[in-house]
């Protein structure tokens, strides 16, 4: 016969608790996209179905004539054969109007197709528009299209160029 149980001697008492587990516990994680949604207001600049290339430039004041090298030479090496003192002009207005924004780096960008090229600058720093004679500048030295945007990541400077 088992001794009587008293007060004294109770061997589950208090009872035993579980080990804690050996990982903390995570919550669920949300059904979330893994990548923030662009805005509707600005879009990500988008050159599909066509040769392009880019450049990201220290925003210093050299940045200008290594762009515009890098614009001429490209396109040769596409098959064109450029106004150099035209094309180097526009990039070099370009890129200096978006080393003056005054943020740390310059995106250039170009692209070609059906005889044109897209020259595009992005200054990364959000600022006023450029100075009213960029434009009119650009069209003067022979842009058949140009044209600027500000958004609150950066301005965009955009030529098209026939070639």
């Amino acid at each position: 016969m088992a001794p009587p149980l008293n007060a004294e001697h109770r061997p589950d008492y208090p009872p035993k608790t579980p080990p804690p587990p050996k990982r903390p516990v995570e919550p669920p994680r949300p059904n979330e996209p893994k990548t923030a949604p662009v805005p509707a207001a600005r879009q990500r600049v988008s050159m599909a179905n066509r040769r392009g290339v880019n450049w990201p430039l220290e925003s210093q004041p050299w940045a200008p004539t290594g762009a515009r090298k890098r614009v001429i030479r490209q396109l040769q090496q596409w098959g064109y054969r450029p106004d150099g003192d035209a094309v180097g002009a526009m990039v070099t207005l370009m890129v200096k109007a978006a080393v003056g924004d005054g943020g740390r780096r310059v995106s250039l960008h170009l692209a070609d197709q059906h005889e044109q090229a897209l020259v595009l600058v992005l200054s990364h720093q959000p600022g006023p528009a450029p100075d009213d004679t960029v434009l009119p500048r650009l069209a003067k030295l022979g842009a058949s299209s140009c044209g600027t945007d500000n958004a609150p990541d950066g301005r965009r400077l955009w030529v098209l160029l026939d070639l």
